[in-house]
């Protein structure tokens, strides 16, 4: 079976692939401490489907020094003949060892998203005292049931008095702060029966009014946070998502809301964790050039100087191809396709929502483009960024598969720019 399963990705990888993207990361099962290294890789067909396929995932014995990890990708390259040439990124952690294995690799790497926000949720929001506390007091009333059966017993029968659902409490992982999230909005949910289950037996720890009121607001402050968590681990999610989505949630962690009561240092900082985290990502071409050539986007999360120079990287990078033997694949087709035009419409909502904040970033944004060579590569640039874009929930390959015909050389570079994902695991 892996023979014939190895045949066909031999047989899938030799096809007509503009550009690899991958994933590696070091892990390890819950049922056993071995250390496992994977690598997926990624990229977007020629019918624009994207394709994903887990090549490896090996025993990684030793220490895990950059070299080390550096020699097992490469073995892994050779194994399924891939040339380096055809790497467009590898998503990555964020630790030490891994970045600098990338830069030994000779390969381009960016973070996975997903733990950049682990990072910036601890340093903004759980790392401060008060709500560490609420923290650790949540974990012992979670931890009571979790390891009492009758405990949980009781817990259960409380919940059919109060007419809700049997659900287990969720006790919190350090390295996932969604979790720490779904265990505060689980206690939350349940305060009801805890209160009415501690008439009559103890607990280990319990929460003050205060407390309680802290934790209804921490959850409305990191509610964003999981939406936003959700929407990149997505299985079709891509790097093109990031600048947007830190645009919007950016901006919905400066407005005031009426949740903010005892939280206001913490979404400081948290705001501050994140511009800190995420500085960089608008002047790096992986994820500039991705967010232009995702028509649900374009370049309206762009101030106008960044808009400027994303637009330049974009022609720069058109320009290379045009002179290349890759544009006579990029053209060829005659069938001519013109997307509907879209009006834009914005909810009204009494809580400011993330979603709220794409609206409110497309309404402001009123894109211009000035001093634009009279070239094939500028002509598909500037006709491309005239039209609206599509709906955020819409398919980018749908429209790309479309539009192919209008916009070859802008679709060719889009099949390379949004193979990569946004986050290492789905």
């Amino acid at each position: 079976m892996y023979d014939r399963v190895a045949k066909h990705v031999h047989e899938l990888m030799t096809t007509d692939i503009s550009a690899l993207s991958f994933t590696t990361d070091i892990w390890s099962s819950d049922v056993s401490p071995t250390s496992m290294l994977s690598l997926t890789a990624q990229w977007i067909n020629a019918e624009f489907k994207l394709q994903n396929i887990l090549l490896h995932a090996q025993e990684f014995v030793g220490s895990h020094t950059a070299a080390a990890i550096s020699d097992a990708l490469a073995n892994m390259f050779e194994t399924w003949n891939i040339d380096k040439s055809k790497v467009h990124v590898i998503v990555r952690d964020n630790a030490r060892n891994m970045i600098k294995a990338m830069d030994d690799s000779g390969l381009k790497s960016i973070p996975c998203m997903a733990h950049t926000l682990q990072l910036a949720v601890n340093e903004g929001v759980l790392s401060q005292r008060s709500i560490s506390e609420i923290t650790a007091t949540g974990r012992k009333i979670v931890g009571h049931f979790k390891h009492s059966p009758l405990a949980y017993s009781r817990l259960q029968d409380l919940q059919k008095q109060f007419g809700m659902p049997t659900k287990r409490l969720q006790q919190d992982v350090a390295t996932r702060w969604n979790s720490t999230y779904y265990m505060l909005q689980g206690l939350l949910e349940q305060k009801r029966v805890l209160a009415a289950y501690m008439t009559d037996h103890d607990l280990p720890a319990t929460l003050s009014a205060r407390q309680w009121m802290l934790v209804a607001n921490i959850v409305s402050l990191l509610a964003p946070f999981e939406q936003l968590t959700e929407e990149i681990s997505s299985a079709q999610a891509s790097v093109a998502e990031v600048i947007p989505l830190i645009a919007a949630l950016k901006r919905l962690l400066g407005k005031e809301a009426e949740t903010d009561h005892g939280v206001k240092t913490a979404k400081k900082n948290l705001l501050e964790a994140v511009n800190k985290r995420f500085q960089d990502i608008e002047s790096n071409p992986l994820y500039g050039i991705a967010t232009i050539l995702d028509p649900r986007f374009k370049d309206h999360y762009f101030d106008d100087e960044k808009r400027q120079d994303v637009c330049e990287m974009v022609q720069t990078e058109l320009t290379a191809l045009e002179t290349s033997g890759e544009a006579q694949a990029a053209t060829g087709r005659t069938e001519q396709t013109v997307p509907e035009k879209r009006s834009r419409t914005s909810d009204e909502a009494h809580i400011p929502s993330l979603s709220d904040m794409f609206d409110e970033i497309l309404q402001e944004s009123v894109p211009t483009h000035s001093g634009v060579r009279a070239s094939a590569a500028s002509q598909q640039v500037a006709t491309y960024l005239a039209e609206l874009p599509i709906g955020r929930s819409d398919n980018p390959l749908d429209y790309w598969r479309a539009n192919r015909d209008r916009f070859p050389l802008l679709a060719w570079t889009a099949r390379k720019y949004l193979s990569a994902p946004s986050t290492s695991t789905d």
